[in-house]
């Protein structure tokens, strides 16, 4: 058997299919035509942020599951995987530490102006300090935006090394444990000085700080966003950025032109290319996490993470 692997994963994942007896077919380009010419002959697929596209999942011929190295899913047509009889499922939590704690570094660096601060001494500008302002963050308030595993994280961090006050919105997490719950966002969004988004983009999240949100922040908050580019509206961060109501961000995922366009205008917005993720531990976990999902599924069992609704279209 094979599984084609859409973009580099860690060695160690890439060993538990051959210790299976699964050859990993290594993909010299994520494009969709090469991974349609390509995926004749695999059993499985794994691939990180490319996705899989309908048209590449029709070249398929003995395709039986497609796994998402991570939790984001969005790039993966389920539909088109679906209608062949294709399992989708993803790896969810098993980069969860590594996310939480570029969140938190993201806040630091925005609260202390910290990339600006390098530009300043790196182009040997004096008065940086002087003509700038900074914040600390222990003891005040944050709101994290989506309770699961990266967001909890960060919640937990931000309690235990800056004895800050953390509010939960998520509505679909039941239990938050002894943190405190805000009912609406907006009830939220005005009292934190950090607000940091965990949450899946879906339908209703899209557009979920946007200007009405903005409107409803507590002047001067900072605002982290490490989860989907799609839940921030980027023209109405770049207006609150410059009225001071957002006064510095963190963006480890944004739109393809962001860091060219109006919020690149700011000096206190601070992009990061996805690197949530990217630590040597995180991509280990995730590659072995994803090649037992591809065993799982090769075996004929169903991953627990399973995504599509597989189970009606075979029945």
């Amino acid at each position: 058997m094979k599984c084609l692997i859409v973009q580099p994963v860690h060695a160690d994942g890439l060993a538990v299919l051959k210790q299976a007896g699964i050859e990993p077919i290594l993909c010299p380009v994520s494009d969709m035509e090469t991974i349609a010419r390509m995926i004749p002959g695999c059993d499985a697929v794994i691939t990180r942020d490319a996705g899989l596209s309908a048209c590449a999942i029709r070249a398929s011929d003995v395709l039986r599951v497609i796994v998402v190295h991570g939790a984001g899913h969005d790039a993966v047509d389920k539909d088109a995987a679906s209608e062949r009889g294709i399992i989708v499922c993803n790896t969810p939590g098993a980069n969860a530490r590594s996310v939480s704690e570029l969140a938190l570094g993201l806040a630091l660096a925005a609260a202390r102006r910290i990339p600006a601060a390098d530009r300043s001494e790196r182009a040997g500008t004096a008065g940086f300090r002087e003509l700038e302002t900074f914040a600390e963050l222990s003891g005040k308030t944050a709101l994290i935006v989506g309770w699961g595993a990266t967001g909890a994280g960060l919640g937990h961090m931000l309690k235990a090394a800056l004895d800050m006050r953390v509010l939960v919105y998520s509505p679909r997490v039941a239990d938050i444990g002894d943190f405190q719950r805000v009912q609406t966002l907006a009830e939220g969004l005005g009292e934190a000085d950090l607000i940091s988004l965990h949450t899946p983009l879906r339908p209703e999240t899209r557009g979920l700080i946007g200007t009405e949100a903005l409107f409803q922040v507590k002047n001067g908050a900072i605002l982290i966003n490490t989860a989907r580019a799609g839940l921030v509206d980027e023209a109405a961060l770049a207006g609150a950025l410059a009225s001071g109501r957002i006064a510095a961000a963190g963006l480890d995922v944004y739109s393809h032109d962001a860091p060219l366009g109006p919020l690149a205008a700011s000096g206190r917005v601070i992009f990061t290319p996805h690197l949530g993720g990217t630590t040597v531990e995180a991509l280990r976990r995730v590659a072995i996490g994803a090649a037992r999902n591809v065993l799982t599924a090769l075996s004929g069992q169903w991953p627990a993470t399973t995504l599509n609704e597989l189970r009606q279209v075979i029945a």
